[in-house]
């Protein structure tokens, strides 16, 4: 199948991998548009107070805040509204990212596995840094060795390759299913251009959501294992 057509690709030598890192830049700077916007409506204390009418940006975004708080409440224990920031801002860039490839003429950028290991890489720190952050350096160091010292030496390796692979997971989930999902898009739309291609689209849709909501899902997974209560018993 030949290289399909980019928008970005028209541009200079810009093709491969940086047809992805186009798109994604895109991505970016509309989150960070909408999120000024929504600041700009917030600004004012007094008028904040009053709800919108109507589907505004305002109200999509407290909608979309109410949502990402309670599916980090479902999947963490002990202060979990602390976390709802960089699940939100990876589900809300997964997603986006995932639609603009609906759009003829964009490759998304969840589609190579440079960008998608890259968020993987931005969880595995985070949720490590939060474990450092309530546990404490030795406190958090101690779970690697297990509940019992005598096999804390066998204990430490699995543990080292359990966290060392996830990032690698998390980023091959989601390249492997969007890369998937394009190209059957672009293949049954190449084949017919009418009511065949639409059901894919609207198959593309949830595949879509779905990604975005098991990479966020898992990320507030890691994160419960190394901050919640039980989990620092156990291991102390």
């Amino acid at each position: 199948m030949e290289h399909p057509f980019t928008w970005f690709g028209t541009i200079g030598d810009l093709s491969g991998a940086w047809e992805h890192l186009g798109a994604g830049t895109l991505v970016t700077l509309g989150l960070l548009a909408f999120g000024l916007m929504v600041r700009s409506r917030l600004a004012d204390t007094e008028s904040a107070i009053v709800p919108e009418d109507g589907v505004t940006a305002r109200n999509v975004a407290e909608t979309f805040t109410e949502a990402m708080v309670g599916l980090a409440k479902s999947a963490i224990a002990d202060h979990a509204e602390r976390y709802v920031p960089l699940l939100a801002t990876l589900f809300v860039f997964i997603l986006a990212s995932n639609v603009l490839g609906l759009v003829p003429g964009f490759a998304p950028p969840t589609s190579t596995f440079n960008i998608t290991f890259a968020l993987g890489c931005v969880s595995f720190v985070a949720y490590h840094v939060y474990g450092v952050r309530v546990q404490g350096l030795g406190g958090y160091l101690k779970h690697f060795l297990g509940p019992v010292l005598v096999i804390a030496p066998l204990m430490v390796v699995i543990e080292l390759f359990s966290h060392v692979f996830r990032p690698v997971s998390l980023g091959i989930r989601l390249y492997a299913n969007m890369f998937a999902d394009h190209t059957v898009i672009e293949i049954f739309t190449d084949l017919t251009r009418a009511v065949i291609p639409v059901a894919f689209y609207i198959l593309g849709l949830f595949v879509c959501i779905v990604q975005a909501f098991v990479f966020t899902i898992l990320t507030a997974v890691y994160i419960s294992e190394v901050v919640s209560h039980e989990h620092e018993e156990k291991h102390h």
